[in-house]
């Protein structure tokens, strides 16, 4: 562990001073005064070692939520809320980094997009497949908890999207707190406040729902 969280902090140091990757892995291996051939054996490329730190934000804020007794208690809209207040806490202390890695993320889907090869998901990146596989697992317990709870209602054609609904979301709040100039960030907070209110009022039981059952209860008794 020693090992990848220094390979971790002089390859966000490098791309921080350099604003770049480093330009091969011998050299950034010999500056860590580290044989090629080890450095293999933790990582296969740079973009592992990015997709490694964003899981690592994502693992630490869950170890953090997970450790409150009180989040144990928590609805379903509140757990994901103290995630999400939790992770940005969390990405405030590796802001530029989050900036710098996010924003090549950005270039390259606009780069892709003005050379005509489609659209390229910020979802899809390697950098952020680690990070997404994870968080489509919370997401699915979330929401599996959610619909024992009565918080969550499964619709058809529709349920099996909520994990990609809320990945998107975990993206849009990501690239907002990027932008955010507001003081201490407090713009943040609210579209997290606001976003996760928003998709549990669409998930959750609605009068549509009501008058959706009813309409069945009346087809099948007609």
């Amino acid at each position: 562990m020693e090992t990848l969280e220094k390979i971790r902090k002089a390859y966000t140091e490098y791309v921080l001073e350099n604003g770049k990757q480093p330009t091969s892995i011998f050299q950034f291996a010999k500056k860590l005064k580290m044989a090629e051939a080890d450095f293999y054996t933790h990582y296969a490329s740079f973009e592992a070692i990015e997709a490694d730190i964003w899981l690592t934000f994502f693992t630490e804020a869950m170890a953090t939520v997970e450790a409150d007794e009180t989040y144990q208690g928590y609805s379903v809209r509140e757990k994901l809320l103290a995630f999400y207040y939790t992770w940005i806490e969390l990405l405030k202390a590796q802001r530029s980094f989050v900036v710098y890695s996010f924003g090549q993320l950005r270039e390259a889907q606009l780069n892709r997009r003005s050379q005509g090869l489609g659209r390229m998901a910020q979802s899809s990146s390697k950098v952020m497949s680690l990070f997404k596989e994870s968080f489509f697992d919370y997401a699915r317990d979330l929401l599996a908890e959610g619909r024992e709870s009565k918080e969550v209602e499964p619709r058809p054609f529709v349920t099996d999207r909520y994990p990609n609904a809320l990945w998107g979301q975990t993206l849009y709040l990501l690239d907002f707190w990027v932008r955010d100039v507001s003081k201490n960030f407090e713009k943040t907070d609210s579209a997290i406040e606001k976003s996760v209110n928003t998709t549990f009022d669409l998930i959750g039981r609605s009068p549509l729902d009501t008058l959706f059952d009813f309409a069945k209860f009346m087809y099948q008794n007609k």
